[in-house]
């Protein structure tokens, strides 16, 4: 786990763990259960596919999220969130209402964008998506 340093101040450190956006993005698709690097890179779109493997590595480190390697080939890795990954769901919800408040999007937007409200939001309790898992290989 990385030590933060600078000030000393925990919302310094905080800030410094969460990093960017995409770390409170994939925190929010992994709410879900696990998934595989192409899953979250596919939901994850427009984030770049070095973009993302950077974030979790750095997640991992951090005791966010965990790999779970399955083996094979090509190879089958996962991601989930830790205990202390999930300690970050409640700042998700409250980044969500901020998002409304501040009237940035409505979840509504979302289910017309990608058709399905995403896993913290209260819509997708009322009405459930289910996603088929997708493991097949694409060959180019």
């Amino acid at each position: 786990m990385k030590r933060r340093e600078l000030d000393g101040c925990p919302i310094t450190g905080a800030l410094q763990m969460l990093g960017d956006k995409w770390t409170m993005l994939v925190v929010r698709e992994l709410l879900g259960g696990p998934k595989r690097t192409m899953e979250l890179l596919s939901s994850l779109f427009p984030i770049s596919s070095r973009t993302l493997v950077g974030r979790l590595r750095d997640m991992e480190k951090d005791g966010l999220v965990e790999r779970t390697d399955f083996g094979g080939n090509p190879p089958h890795i996962e991601y989930a969130l830790t205990e202390r990954g999930t300690l970050l769901v409640p700042l998700l919800e409250s980044l969500r209402q901020l998002g409304l408040a501040l009237q940035c999007n409505d979840c509504e937007d979302r289910l017309k964008r990608l058709g399905a409200y995403c896993e913290p939001c209260p819509q997708s309790r009322i009405a459930p998506h289910h996603r088929e898992r997708d493991d097949s290989i694409v060959l180019l």
